[in-house]
């Protein structure tokens, strides 16, 4: 008899697991597995580490299950590094990934080519945003806007802070003074001495 872990998560606690766990159960009693399953509650699928995933990954490692059950891969995982770090290692183990809402099987050759299909599509998606993202801000800073977080110390703040400075004051004495953090005056300082 087959060994299989069934996962299934959602992200907060208000949301419910019953429809996850009965469709994988279905599929385990119906190809006659032996199912264990392992259940992540109010956990996000960004993180890499989530206590029912890493017991998941444990069994597998120790070779206690023979494939992995889901309903939808980003049940699974958000991010195709994670998802593809995911089915390298369940590949290299010999541990097959169910996918049930996607009709994702690794162990059949069209399974295994679906899911890189799949996995190479997200990935084109999101090299398209990266790229999007980054024609954006190159176009707001041809406009002469200023990208990236605002400045801590405006151009007031740094002629004090080099002001108290030239007096001796020590960086964290300054910091008190201006009202800004010991780091943004040694940022301030080092700046100036760089234009210098």
């Amino acid at each position: 008899m087959k060994r299989a872990a069934l996962y299934a998560r959602v992200s907060t606690t208000d949301q419910h697991l019953d429809a996850q766990v009965d469709a994988l159960r279905e599929y385990a009693e119906r190809r006659d597995l032996d199912a264990t399953p392992f259940v992540d509650h109010g956990v996000s699928g960004t993180r890499d580490r989530r206590p029912a995933l890493d017991e998941m990954l444990g069994a597998v490692k120790r070779r206690e299950v023979d494939a992995v059950v889901v309903v939808k891969l980003d049940r699974l995982a958000r991010s195709v590094r994670h998802l593809t770090q995911l089915v390298a290692e369940f590949e290299a183990l010999g541990v097959d990934l169910v996918v049930l809402d996607q009709g994702i099987d690794t162990s059949t050759p069209a399974g295994r080519l679906l899911f890189h299909v799949l996995g190479s599509i997200a990935e084109f998606e999101r090299d398209l945003i990266v790229e999007r993202t980054k024609a954006g801000v190159e176009a707001a800073r041809r406009r002469g806007k200023r990208i990236g977080r605002p400045e801590a110390a405006d151009k007031r703040t740094r002629e004090r802070v080099l002001r108290l400075r030239a007096h001796g004051h020590s960086l964290r004495q300054i910091a008190e003074l201006v009202g800004v953090s010991k780091s943004t005056v040694a940022n301030v300082v080092r700046a100036a001495k760089r234009a210098a």
